[in-house]
This record gives C-alpha cells, structure tokens and sequence, in this order.
C-alpha cells in the first residue's frame, strides 16, 4: 500500500485525510494551523493533534507523501515548521504550498480555471496552460478581501451604523450587540474599533440570517459581495485573455462558506458571472480544497498523473 495524507489549513479550521488510492482510511479536523490567526503554539499544536488521529484512524505510524495547503505559506518559517512536524510523523516526502494552490487542483488538476475562494477571506486565483497564475484580490482582511465573511461582518455594521444616523430601519447592530454583549451603541462600537478586533468573520452567518429575514441592510451587502466578488473573476479573466493570449472561454469554479452557505450570494454570483459572460462554464458545486492536497500528495507518490 502506498497511503498518502492531505491537509487543508483554512484560516478558520484544518482538514486532514489519509488515502490508499482511491480508499479514504482516515479523516479528521482540528483548529487552524495558520500563525498569524492562532499563533505558534496553538498552531502547531492543533497540527499535531491532527495528525495523531487520522495515523490513528488508518492505524499507520509512516506516510508516503504529504501535500499540506496553508494560508500565508510565503511567510518566513512557514513551510519549515510545518516540514519539521512531518518529518516527526515520518513522512517520506512532503510539500507546503498555498490554500489556493491545492484549491485550484481540486477543481481543476493542474489544468487552465479560474477559481473564486470565498470563505473567511477571499482570493481569486486563475492559471494559464503553460501553468502560469493570474490573481485579483487578497489582500488581508484588513486591506482587502472583498465579498469574504470577515468583510460582511465589518461593512454590515458600517452600513448599519449609516442606517442608523439616517434613520433607516435594520437589525443588524440590535444583533451583533447582543453577541458582544454591548447594550449600548457606544459600548458597540469600543469593541469594534477594539485591539485586538473581534472576529468580524463570525458574523456572516448572522448577517445571512437577517438578509434571509428581509433586513434591507443585510441584503444589500451581501448583493455587494456577490458582485465584487463576480468583479475579481472577470478581471482575472481578462488578465488571462490579455497576458497569456487566450481566446477560448476557462472554467471558473468556486470554494468557501460565503458562496456555499448564503443563497443571496450563490445566486447573485452565477447571474453576474452568466450576464457578463454567458460562454464561460461556471461549476455549480464547491470544489473541496482537501481533494487538491490528496491528488498533489498521489503525484508526490508518482500515484497521479
């Protein structure tokens, strides 16, 4: 058996699977592994508990080949930390490369797509046939992000706070002051303007909820999102027509909770996408990144082709 182990480190939780071909043996979650989220420690904690139990799963004490995707993989030590706990865990060959490189081929195997990452953050990544990438957006949440959960939590209490100085209806700050505990407007916004922020990204799920309810604050930013969202797929687009001289229309695909889990978003981000370019296939099931990281790992195996 030649068994292989696939990670995907999302900003907000990791995903861990073992596989023998095309048998999965094990399959676990545990915490981020992203440092700048949890930092070091929790990080590398969470790893190990991680890989304690899908080895315990498939009941091996060695791998063959690892393919981890993590987020902020260029950060100095990164990769090394991550190489290092694998080395632990006795795997035999191993790689760390970015979220969105695993991402990208789980929807596509290494072939030309476009693919839209709308979770906690946002990234849009597309790749040209001889491999090369175009991107637009992701910036960090605090630079950019745009249409990713951190930025519909922060812009609906931005949109709510104008709501309220004109006098328009919404229950968005109603709501998240009675998750922060804030009974006051003034308490509210101390702990939004706060060091170190509040988790801005555990309100989508909130704002979905209101926008679902018919709150005209909620709606519109998600409707916002949707179309900043369907703006960096175009422009990626035209990034690869432009540089790269393609003609013919790529795949776009799409992963992450913002277009899987709120139907404003879904729906608005295929009848953009379908308005502005009718020719281009859009895939209308979530790609899952983990299956990137499992094919990567085959290939390292000289499993996959």
């Amino acid at each position: 058996m030649t068994m292989v182990l696939g990670i995907d480190g999302g900003g907000t939780r990791t995903r861990a699977s073992i596989v023998d071909n095309d048998r999965t043996l094990a399959f676990a979650e545990s915490g981020s592994i992203k440092r700048l989220r949890v930092g070091a420690e929790a990080a590398e904690a969470n790893l190990r508990h991680l890989l304690n139990e899908v080895y315990a799963q498939a009941g091996v004490a060695s791998i063959s080949a690892a393919s981890c995707g993590v987020a902020s993989v260029t950060m100095p030590g990164i990769a090394e930390w991550i190489t290092a706990v694998f080395n632990d865990f006795r795997v035999a060959r191993s790689e760390v490369v970015g979220d969105h490189i695993i991402a990208l081929d789980a929807a596509f195997r290494g072939s030309p797509g476009i693919l839209q990452i709308a979770g906690t953050g946002t990234n849009t990544i597309g790749r040209a046939p001889d491999g090369a990438l175009e991107s637009a957006g992701g910036w960090s949440s605090r630079l950019g992000d745009e249409g990713s959960g951190y930025w519909i939590g922060l812009h609906a209490i931005r949109r709510a706070l104008n709501a309220y100085d004109r006098d328009e209806p919404s229950q968005i700050l109603t709501k998240v002051g009675e998750i922060w505990g804030a009974p006051t407007l003034d308490l509210l916004i101390n702990i939004g303007d706060g060091t170190p922020p509040p988790d801005f990204a555990a309100l989508a799920p909130v704002i979905n909820d209101l926008a679902a309810a018919g709150d005209p604050v909620a709606i519109g930013v998600l409707r916002q999102a949707a179309a900043d969202l369907v703006a960096n797929v175009l422009l990626v687009r035209a990034k690869l027509r432009r540089k790269h001289a393609i003609a013919s229309e790529v795949p776009v695909a799409w992963t992450g909770s913002v277009i899987g889990k709120m139907p404003i978003v879904r729906d608005a981000f295929f009848s953009g996408l379908r308005a502005a370019a009718p020719a281009m296939p859009v895939e209308t099931s979530e790609t899952v990144a983990l299956n990137g990281a499992l094919w990567r790992a085959q290939r390292l195996a000289g499993q996959a082709t």
